[in-house]
């Protein structure tokens, strides 16, 4: 029996793994705090793409004149590799090389990646698909806290707050285990408030619903602020003595009087109302936003105005209470944190800062001046491939941009445009089917590793069972491409060994994991960063953040003034809908793991629509619809339901067909971009 964590979600909920003969056996680990046993349903099955036809265990070469696939020794997919990247390299400048990771990736591998690119690579040209999960909550925490780690306390701290506001989440279907939390809650006392213009199974637990029209909840939160302020809510002294800059904001909220809210988001003034007089009866209340609030082009502003509003509460820094974000991928914080985004290096340090810039540099044992700089966010790098002055080759490690990317089908036509695409991948996958080269990978069973849930908790993966013979880590590649590429430096493939370097170059850094090691890791039930290293003992970590001061120099918080300008695509005669898109219960982000799991439902997207709008289309449930935006078009089988807004449509993303038709406009701060709203049409 081997104990280890769920391959999926930020919860990284405790498992155990029992091998049987040749198969794996999912067993509950009740000792880890986070799930306390409990398991949702693609937890339980998460053994089984363990041997699956589908598997590749084989490198694999297509060729560009006949599109057939053949195998490829491992030695000879390198070597194709590394001669083509050096080809490029000379002939078009590092910049022609770029890599896409992955949330989903080891932190070990993460930092390596980072590494892999900037001096094996010598490229600027690297970001990853955690930009679209809660980049835009990251960069609010940064501006308001001068930090960022999606919850600041422990998720069991949620059972202990007298309300808690959950804006764009459906915790109840994306992490199960979790809802117990609101769940006990609730038997205490407790009040949960749902903001979601679907009511989903978190809304079946609400105190109180409220449904807005999609890409309105920054002026719901400033009309809460507003009237927060109007009715001498503010913890005056708190502004005072710990924060700056309450002036601005509460100028730029005060033209959101509840009326106004109302026409705009849908949401009734007494609800307004209401929200705002439960957020000011108890110093015990939390806000936490999720995809739902995140994923738009004014995302960064969004969660800046509900945290406007628990400052103005005097809320973070307090038991029980603050803002928190939800974060989505299995290691959404700490791949965020160590290198491979395109502005960072590890540690949580800024690659345009000198010294951060020295300090990596030497643990790296490379001239400062040879690190490359800022590169281009996610969605830009994407956009960028095969064009003129843009990348020539892309690495793909831990995504599927085919199936995941917004205005899908550019981003197809930008991958076909490269010199050389190679994917690792452990199935193949969309994007990989696009490849030049396609390598085969260890699954999350197959290898150890650390991850970095959504508390700031560092927890250890164990390798429970070994790979299939010709299936290689991503570890492995790194160091063999680095090798052939004549890169300076250690590349070990022993993931503890990754782990320790890792550790020298986070110490000082926001993300400090220095004083981390796996053996604590595994006595301790993780450790939450930042944990520094101590001359006289170990530091116990860092459960709760902001008691005494925030990240800031001043260690005071910032109030950022924020205003809406309404969503990116407004609705027309055309495109008449709100089309939103989001996740269900039995798949994972773009599916190319659950969608090959026999025990996990696979029925394929629908259109989720009211009744209203069913009968005015004559539209039946089951029957296809036609869906359509600027970007594109999909068909799918009608779901009418009567808890959707009438003015909008829902589609769920992990199938090819809702990322045709989403939005690219990006967030300013963050490069998010709008998937959470457009304009569509609909027809049956």
């Amino acid at each position: 029996m081997v104990d280890t964590h769920c391959p999926y979600c930020s919860l990284q909920c405790g498992m155990s793994l029992q091998r049987k003969g040749l198969a794996l056996e999912v067993a509950a680990r009740p000792d880890f705090p986070v799930n306390e046993g409990a398991l949702c349903r693609k937890g339980w099955t998460a053994a089984g793409l363990r041997g699956s036809r589908e598997r590749i265990t084989s490198p694999m070469v297509r060729s560009r004149s006949t599109g057939e696939w053949s195998a490829a020794s491992w030695d000879e997919a390198l070597d194709l590799i590394a001669d083509r990247l050096m080809t490029l390299r000379s002939e078009h400048g590092a910049d022609a090389n770029a890599i896409f990771g992955g949330g989903g990736l080891t932190n070990e591998k993460a930092y390596q990646l980072g590494k892999f690119a900037r001096i094996a690579l010598g490229t600027a040209m690297i970001d990853y698909n955690g930009r679209w999960c809660m980049s835009s909550a990251a960069s609010a925490g940064n501006q308001a806290f001068g930090v960022d780690r999606g919850l600041p306390f422990p998720l069991a701290d949620v059972e202990q707050a007298d309300v808690v506001v959950l804006v764009g989440s459906n915790l109840a279907e994306t992490m199960p285990p979790a809802a117990r939390h609101l769940d006990r809650l609730r038997e205490r006392g407790g009040k949960v408030v749902v903001i979601d213009p679907r009511r989903t199974p978190t809304g079946d637990r609400a105190d109180l619903f409220l449904q807005p029209v999609p890409g309105t909840d920054l002026p719901l939160a400033l009309g809460i602020l507003h009237l927060i302020d109007a009715a001498g809510g503010v913890d005056e002294a708190y502004v005072a003595s710990r924060a700056v800059g309450f002036d601005e904001a509460r100028t730029a909220a005060a033209e959101w009087w509840e009326e106004r809210v109302e026409r705009v988001t849908g949401i009734l003034a007494s609800e307004v109302r209401q929200l705002a007089e439960l957020m000011m009866s108890s110093k015990r209340v939390m806000v936490l936003t999720a995809r739902g609030a995140e994923q738009h082009a004014d995302g960064t502003a969004t969660v800046l105005a509900w945290i406007n509003v628990v400052l103005a509460l005097g809320l973070p820094g307090r038991p029980y209470a603050g803002y928190g974000c939800l974060t989505g991928q299995g290691n959404g914080q700490g791949g965020r944190e160590h290198g491979q985004k395109a502005d960072q290096l590890p540690g949580y340090r800024m690659i345009d800062d000198p010294a951060a810039r020295a300090h990596v540099a030497s643990v790296w044992g490379v001239a400062p001046e040879s690190l490359p700089g800022k590169g281009l966010s996610a969605y830009e790098l994407l956009s960028a491939l095969g064009t003129e002055q843009g990348p020539k080759s892309l690495m793909v490690f831990g995504s599927n941009p085919v199936v995941s990317a917004p205005n899908a089908l550019a981003v197809t036509e930008r991958l076909q445009a490269l010199d050389l695409l190679v994917v690792a991948d452990i199935v193949m996958s969309e994007t990989a089917a696009l490849a030049d080269v396609v390598l085969p990978i260890t699954q999350w069973a197959e290898e150890s590793g650390t991850m970095t849930n959504l508390e700031g908790r560092i927890i250890l993966r164990q390798k429970a069972i070994t790979p299939p013979a010709g299936v290689r880590s991503d570890l492995d590649i790194m160091a063999g491409l680095a090798e052939r590429l004549k890169a300076p430096g250690a590349w070990s493939v022993e993931p503890e060994v990754v782990f320790d370097e890792l550790r020298l170059a986070s110490k000082g850094g926001k993300a400090d994991y220095s004083g981390v090691t796996y053996d604590r890791i595994r006595t301790e039930n993780g450790l939450f960063w930042p944990v520094p290293t101590l001359d006289d003992g170990d530091h116990p970590g860092t459960e709760r953040l902001f008691a005494e001061s925030f990240f800031h120099a001043d260690g005071r918080a910032r109030f950022v003034p924020v205003e809406w300008h309404g969503v990116a695509e407004e609705i027309d005669a055309d495109f008449p809908l709100h089309l939103t898109t989001g996740r269900v219960l039995s798949q994972y982000q773009s599916g190319a793991q659950t969608r090959r799991i026999r025990d996990l439902p696979d029925e394929g997207a629908f259109v989720e629509l009211h009744p209203m709008l069913a009968l005015r289309l004559g539209a039946h449930d089951g029957e296809p619809l036609t869906l359509s935006t600027r970007r594109g078009t999909m068909q799918a089988p009608a779901k009418i339901v009567d808890t959707i807004r009438p003015d909008t449509i829902f589609v769920p993303f992990h199938w090819i067909g809702a990322n045709k038709l989403t939005l690219d406009t990006l967030d300013p701060s963050s490069r998010m971009p709008e998937f959470k709203v457009c304009a569509a049409a609909v027809r049956a």
